[in-house]
């Protein structure tokens, strides 16, 4: 029987165990996966907590509808009906600036205003910074090329556009400083509308059309009642023939004849084929000795530390609050980037008569230790809500270099990795330093790595 091993068991390394069992047995190829996973728990970040009576989310809370592959996933696992979307809200959320909340405009496209009415009416952009965003109406196309997204928006939409939408909007999904994101990596829809439109308004507010025509109904947001936890539990359950090995790092690899000898302070064991499901600075240090070609861009996708704090107040006491949470605009010297309204986003996450606030850090105000987390989250709230009641719980999750930065140049290196990697018939490299940090993306690198990691088994004698 063939053996393959996959490394590492966040939701890249559960997506590529499951789908690599499930195509094997469909092809009726029998083949052992073992996955190996240094932590006693799986998962990654994905980690739903119940506390008493308390739902919350360490990691992501949610998933986008418009990219399928989680979903598709859930709804493979039988956990369709458990699929719940974000509360109504209007507006769903605010923008923090200059010590006030704004409503953040309807009708954006990703980060890009598609309707003339709210970019009009918005106070979060002066009258001339409403005259420069409609300038992108009469501005020439751009270079072709990779730019930092902070200067693609600058250039097109002006300065408050980025500092008041663009920028917090963006700090939230990727972390680090979202100027320096590489706009072909992580927005090239949006390279694309300026090709194609010349205009990011036009363009955007001819896709936002299409986009109505076509669309299912509901929330743009979905979770699962029990939280994203609940996906990890059930691919355990339905990949049962796996091995799961848990509190079991991988230390050193060696190849010989065509096979991966992997070694750990657990023993050592050959296969037949590796997948990689770690931070690709870890892959990095694994294929070094084996491949320096390979390791030099692995080692160069920078990361920055992310954290989480959640914390529950007696309802009644804290001050009112709208929409889902509330983001920081640039310049307004909080450390937390967001706050999220837990319990007003998601039915069922509190009781009736309390509320769960989730601040969200990146950059340098992740690396404040438990208690500096939560007196940050504090400040910060007081700042934006005005003065708020002690605490009833709170939970610190902290990510030290667990978000990959897109930075620009991002898909010239993947690219230089893909090409390094052709070299190793039978390995694989996926997780969220390469092709998509969300979960959606991540499961979809796991179910395709299973499918090459399948017909290369196949091809072996």
């Amino acid at each position: 029987m063939k053996k393959a091993a996959v490394v590492g068991g966040g939701m890249a390394g559960l997506a590529a165990a499951y789908y690599l069992q499930r195509a094997a047995e469909a092809a009726g190829r029998p083949v052992q996966v073992v996955l190996f996973e240094s932590d006693r728990r799986l998962g990654g970040k994905v980690r739903s907590v119940q506390s008493g009576p308390y739902r919350l989310e360490g990691g992501p809370d949610a998933v986008v509808r418009y990219k399928p592959w989680f979903l598709d996933l859930v709804r493979e696992l039988g956990l369709e009906g458990e699929v719940v979307g974000t509360t109504p809200a209007k507006p769903a959320a605010l923008i923090f600036k200059g010590g006030r909340g704004y409503p953040l405009p309807e009708g954006l496209n990703v980060v890009i205003p598609s309707r003339f009415g709210p970019l009009v009416r918005t106070p979060l952009l002066s009258p001339a910074g409403k005259l420069r965003a409609a300038l992108d109406l009469f501005l020439p196309r751009g270079p072709e090329g990779d730019e930092p997204f902070g200067a693609f928006v600058q250039r097109r939409l002006g300065r408050e556009v980025w500092d008041n939408l663009a920028a917090p909007l963006t700090g939230g999904i990727y972390g680090g400083d979202p100027y320096e994101l590489s706009t072909l990596a992580a927005f090239p829809m949006l390279k694309e509308l300026e090709a194609k439109n010349r205009s990011l308004i036009l363009g955007s507010l001819r896709a936002m059309r299409r986009r109505r025509g076509s669309r299912e109904g509901g929330s743009l947001f979905a979770s699962l009642q029990g939280g994203l936890g609940r996906v990890v539990e059930a691919v355990t359950r339905a990949a049962n023939r796996v091995d799961w090995r848990l509190g079991a790092p991988v230390e050193r690899l060696e190849h010989h004849e065509g096979r991966w000898q992997l070694f750990g302070p657990w023993g050592t064991e050959g296969f037949d084929a590796l997948v990689l499901a770690v931070p690709a600075r870890v892959a990095g240090e694994l294929l070094g000795p084996l491949d320096p070609e390979l390791a030099a861009p692995l080692r160069e996708i920078p990361y920055g530390d992310t954290a989480t704090v959640t914390l529950a107040f007696d309802r009644s006491r804290f001050p009112e609050v709208v929409g889902h949470g509330v983001l920081v605009a640039a310049g307004e010297g909080t450390r937390a980037r967001g706050f999220t309204w837990l319990s007003r986003k998601w039915t069922g996450r509190a009781p009736e008569d309390k509320l769960l606030v989730r601040a969200y850090f990146s950059g340098a105000g992740a690396g404040l230790d438990e208690k500096g987390l939560v007196d940050a989250a504090r400040s910060d709230l007081e700042r934006i809500v005005g003065p708020i009641p002690d605490h009833e719980a709170a939970w610190t999750y902290r990510w030290k270099a667990g978000m990959p930065q897109y930075t620009v140049g991002h898909l010239d290196r993947v690219r230089r990795i893909e090409a390094a990697r052709s070299r190793w018939p039978g390995l694989e490299l996926i997780g969220a330093a390469y092709r998509g940090v969300g979960l959606p993306e991540v499961v979809r690198d796991g179910r395709d790595a299973a499918a090459r990691t399948l017909e290369h088994l196949a091809r072996e004698p």
